[in-house]
């Protein structure tokens, strides 16, 4: 594994950012979402805390990982769910886990207690990931919505909810 790179994302990255997204949604294992949203949405719908890329030695970016509030409700500010993309021809040498690791880091000194995600029971490696990253499985809503794109179209799908609390 070379060296991953992790800063903080930009919006000269957007494009190497919505590239990397759109491989994960045509497997149709990594969202509801058939296409990503433009960068506005994006930039408007993401905490600035641990908003992330992944680069490799020549500054490509090749991951990235995002957070959201769940909620703007007061008694939920420590609540995040977030979302990882590694680009397909770099996955399994350690930039999901990396970008992972520097998300929870960040989501540390930023005060949030709770980090979730709704994952497809069919994704095992993001179900992997996280686990090895110390969440745990809540619980799995069946179906929960309607897919509208790709091989799963059509179909209602589950998902596993995970999440890692803050020690303490």
């Amino acid at each position: 594994m070379s060296t991953i790179g992790i800063r903080a994302m930009q919006p000269a990255d957007w494009p190497a950012v919505r590239a990397i997204y759109r491989e994960g949604l045509a497997t149709g294992n990594a969202s509801f979402d058939a296409e990503p949203p433009t960068w506005k949405a994006f930039d408007e719908g993401k905490l600035m805390a641990g908003r992330l890329v992944a680069v490799d030695a020549g500054g490509d970016v090749t991951g990235w990982v995002a957070a959201s509030a769940v909620s703007h409700r007061e008694v939920y500010r420590g609540v995040v769910e977030h979302s990882v993309y590694v680009a397909t021809d770099v996955r399994g040498g350690g930039i999901g886990r990396a970008l992972l690791g520097a998300l929870l880091d960040a989501m540390d000194v930023a005060g949030v207690w709770t980090v979730q995600s709704s994952i497809f029971p069919e994704n095992d490696a993001s179900l992997a990931l996280h686990e090895r990253a110390g969440f745990r499985r809540v619980g799995q809503r069946e179906r929960i919505a309607l897919m509208t794109y790709g091989p799963w179209a059509g179909q209602w799908r589950d998902t596993v909810l995970v999440e890692r609390r803050r020690a303490g």
